[in-house]
């Protein structure tokens, strides 16, 4: 992972996130969308703001779908030039005071126990040794309040830029940014994670699968996981995603 500098020639990210076209977009994760859209009367009602913590924030897509959600947000990079496209666009949304950015490896990062109602991890557990990411999960899950959501997202084996089978046989195009996914995530591994007692999650939604992303660069291919999961005691109002019943307008 990158130290933490203002000097670009040390940010692997900084080109991809000073476009004009901000490298991964606008569109929040589509699962965790889906979770801020069916619950977002529960966090309406709540007398205080709910805290979210984004690792590996980027340039603000998740971030920033959680303070338009209602969450009080702090975005942890080490991309400078990432966490400055987070403030400008956090301003343009007139969310600004819902909020704040901090330059840190999240193996260096401190997280209270029961502190956030949020935890997102987009592609980081995969930008960290092997050896370092399960004591970054297990602060993670530790920081969950007893109504707290976890939503993490990895790339697996079967990402093309994987040195490991089946990615490393794919005929796919590669990403521009592969060279930062330094941890490939073998099948079930993400989920077998979660189901430990330890975690003391209860998983929503656990997939993985091939996507194709536009978003930066040339078109190419990932293998990724995706992790959507609450506290184990936490029932709220999940449908599924889509929502497989949803209820009728007229009901």
């Amino acid at each position: 992972m990158n130290p933490v500098t203002d000097d670009p020639s040390n940010d692997f990210f900084f080109e991809a996130y000073d476009r004009e076209n901000i490298a991964y977009g606008m569109q929040p994760s589509p699962e965790l969308a889906a979770y801020l859209k069916q619950t977002a009367s529960a966090e309406s009602s709540r007398s205080a703001r709910p805290q979210a913590i984004d690792l590996g924030a980027g340039a603000g897509r998740d971030t920033l779908a959680l303070a338009a959600a209602g969450y009080d947000v702090t975005s942890v990079d080490v991309s400078e030039r990432g966490l400055d496209r987070i403030r400008e666009r956090a301003e343009r949304a007139n969310l600004s005071d819902r909020v704040k950015t901090l330059v840190c490896d999240v193996r260096e990062l401190s997280m209270d126990a029961d502190c956030y109602s949020a935890v997102i991890a987009t592609t980081v557990l995969d930008h960290i040794p092997g050896t370092d990411a399960p004591a970054v999960w297990k602060k993670m899950c530790a920081a969950l309040t007893s109504q707290g959501m976890l939503y993490t997202q990895v790339h697996t084996t079967e990402d093309p830029g994987s040195d490991q089978s089946p990615g490393k046989e794919s005929d796919q195009p590669v990403s521009e940014t592969a060279g930062a996914v330094i941890n490939y995530f073998r099948p079930n591994q993400l989920v077998g994670w979660a189901c430990e007692a330890d975690s003391r999650l209860r998983v929503l939604r656990y997939e993985e699968r091939l996507e194709w992303d536009t978003t930066h660069g040339a078109p190419h291919q990932h293998g990724k996981a995706v992790l959507l999961a609450v506290r184990q005691d936490f029932h709220p109002d999940w449908f599924g995603q889509p929502a497989a019943f949803p209820r009728s307008e007229t009901s």
